[in-house]
C-alpha cells in the first residue's frame, strides 16, 4: 500500500488550478487504486484536488485537521467540498490545536509526513510566505528523508 501525503499552495488561479489537477491525476493514477492512502488536511486547492482523486481512484483518504477551528479558517465557499471530504474519509487525525494557526498548519503537516511514505509538493520552489508554508514542508520531508515529487507543471503561476 502506498502512502502519499499532500502539501500546496493555496489560493492559485484557475489555469494554474487546472495545470496543478491534470499533474495531480497523472500521479494518482501512476501510484494504484485500492492500494492507495492519500493524507490530506483537505484545505482547498491542491488538497482537496488531491484528495477527491485518490477517493475517485477507489484509494482511502486519512484527513488531517490542524485545528478545532481550521473548517471556519477556511473560505466560505469551500466548507460543502471540505465537509463532503472529511464525511468520506476512512481515518480522521485531529491534533489538540484549537486556532488554525502557522503552528497547527506545521503540525498538521509533520503528523502527515510520520504517515507517509511519500509528499506531493504543489511548490513553486520559492521560500515559504510564512512559517508552515509548502517550502518548509518540503524541507521537513527532506529532513526525514521522505522521497518528495514536486508538481509544479510548465505555464503555472502564483500571485
Amino acid at each position: 500500500m502506498t502512502r502519499l501525503a499532500i502539501s500546496g499552495h493555496r489560493g492559485m488561479q484557475a489555469p494554474t488550478e487546472e495545470l496543478v489537477a491534470a499533474e495531480i491525476h497523472k500521479l494518482v493514477q501512476d501510484e494504484g487504486s485500492a492500494d492507495l492512502t492519500g493524507i490530506s488536511c483537505l484545505a482547498d486547492g491542491p488538497d482537496s484536488i488531491f484528495a477527491e482523486q485518490v477517493l475517485e481512484a477507489g484509494g482511502r483518504l486519512i484527513a488531517v485537521i490542524p485545528a478545532s477551528k481550521y473548517r471556519e479558517s477556511l473560505p466560505d465557499e469551500h466548507h460543502q467540498l471540505y465537509d463532503s471530504l472529511l464525511e468520506r474519509a476512512s481515518e480522521t487525525v485531529a491534533l489538540e490545536h484549537t486556532e488554525s494557526d502557522s503552528e497547527a498548519h506545521m503540525d498538521a503537516s509533520l503528523r502527515m509526513l510520520e504517515l507517509a511514505e511519500k509528499l506531493i509538493a504543489v511548490w513553486d520552489g520559492q521560500p515559504a510566505r510564512g512559517y508552515g508554508g509548502t517550502a518548509d514542508v518540503v524541507s521537513a520531508a527532506n529532513e526525514k528523508n521522505i522521497p518528495v515529487i514536486i508538481v509544479w507543471p510548465p505555464g503555472s503561476t502564483r500571485d
